[in-house]
Formats: structure tokens, C-alpha cells, sequence
């Protein structure tokens, strides 16, 4: 293969790699990835680090979460979330919603407990989680009773229950989706979706 060049960009393009062959030989090609280096552990330092996955979409993307003693409660706080580049989904990257996340964890809005708003009422009030999943599980076994189909219209045996769903959310791993699975398929339920897909 003949390659022309004209003097003027010979002239360049051996400038532009005699500039760049000297600024790696003097060491300049490292600054970055040096600086880094020692501004991160300082930064650092102090807290203590936990891996988890961002909330928000089905995207599930990797986070590092660092926390650090309140001296007042005695409690750690969360005080900086950053991607984490060794996850295989996101390599450190993060939305602005994944990026905004410790606004959501300190948000004054935000739900840390069960909360049941009675039929007829109108404010949801704190229950405890016995009596939550207690009544979740109610619910199910009320509707499955009135609503589970054991044979279609063409007298098929077809086991199914068809008036409830269920949606997995995102930060569940694929253990813990495989046995939401088997147990909604247990019941018959067929609405079964995933919020990885969605």
C-alpha cells in the first residue's frame, strides 16, 4: 500500500509524535491517572465503603456507598455514592437520577416502613411488617379461592390463576428472581413480569 504524504503534513505528524513521545518520556502521560491516585485516598479515607445497586430503573447499575459515624446518633450516614467501575453493567458510570441517588436515601419523603391506608380512609398510617405480609398474604389466598381456574372453556386443565400479577423489581438477584418465580408459578399466577424487561 503507497502512502503520499505532502511535506507539510510529514512535518505534523512526525512534530505532533515527537511532542507526544516526549511528554510520555517526561512523565506528563500519568498526571491524570496519578493525581487520581492520590487525591482518592484522601478523600476517602475515613469511610466505610458498601456495594449496591442503584434503585431506579432495570438498568441496575452498580453503586459504592460510603457512610461515616455521626457523632450525635452514633448511627452511620451515608455520605457519598459513586459508580462502581467494577461492576460489569455500568463500569462506574451513573444516570443523573443514579448520580442524585443520596438526595432520594436523605429525602424527608420518603417511605422507610409499611404503610396501610384502611378502606374508606383517607391518610395511610405505620403498620408493622407481620402485618403486612400477613395481610398481603390474605389478600392472595382470597383471591386465589374465588378466582383460580382449574380448567378452560375447552375443558383443558390449565391451573391458573389470571386476576393477579406480580412485578420484580431490579435489584433482586437472580436467586432471589428465580424463587419470586417459582412462587408466583405455584399459585398459578400467569402475570408475572420483571422490571429488568420493562
Amino acid at each position: 500500500m503507497n502512502v503520499e504524504l505532502s511535506r507539510r503534513q510529514f512535518v505534523i505528524g512526525a512534530g505532533a509524535g515527537a511532542a507526544g513521545t516526549a511528554l510520555g518520556a517526561f512523565g506528563f502521560g500519568e498526571v491524570e491517572q496519578a493525581y487520581a491516585t492520590t487525591i482518592r485516598p484522601f478523600k476517602l479515607a475515613s469511610l466505610k465503603e458498601a456495594r449496591n445497586t442503584c434503585p431506579y430503573c432495570s438498568v441496575s447499575c452498580g453503586m459504592i456507598l460510603y457512610s461515616k459515624e455521626n457523632p450525635q446518633t452514633k448511627k452511620m450516614d451515608l455520605v457519598h455514592i459513586e459508580g462502581d467501575v467494577d461492576h460489569p453493567v455500568n463500569r462506574g458510570t451513573l444516570c443523573p437520577k443514579g448520580a442524585a441517588a443520596l438526595d432520594f436515601v436523605h429525602s424527608k419523603t420518603r417511605v422507610h416502613y409499611p404503610m396501610h391506608r384502611k378502606p374508606g380512609g383517607d391518610k395511610f398510617e405505620r403498620v408493622s411488617w407481620d402485618f403486612a405480609l400477613d395481610r398481603i398474604a390474605k389478600l392472595i389466598k382470597e383471591d386465589r379461592d374465588a378466582n383460580f381456574m382449574e380448567k378452560n372453556k375447552d375443558g383443558a386443565t390449565v391451573n391458573r390463576l389470571t386476576t393477579t400479577g406480580l412485578l420484580g423489581g431490579c435489584a433482586a438477584s437472580n436467586e432471589s428472581g428465580w424463587l419470586t418465580y417459582k412462587f408466583a408459578r405455584s399459585l398459578g399466577i400467569v402475570q408475572l413480569d420483571n422490571q429488568a424487561r420493562i
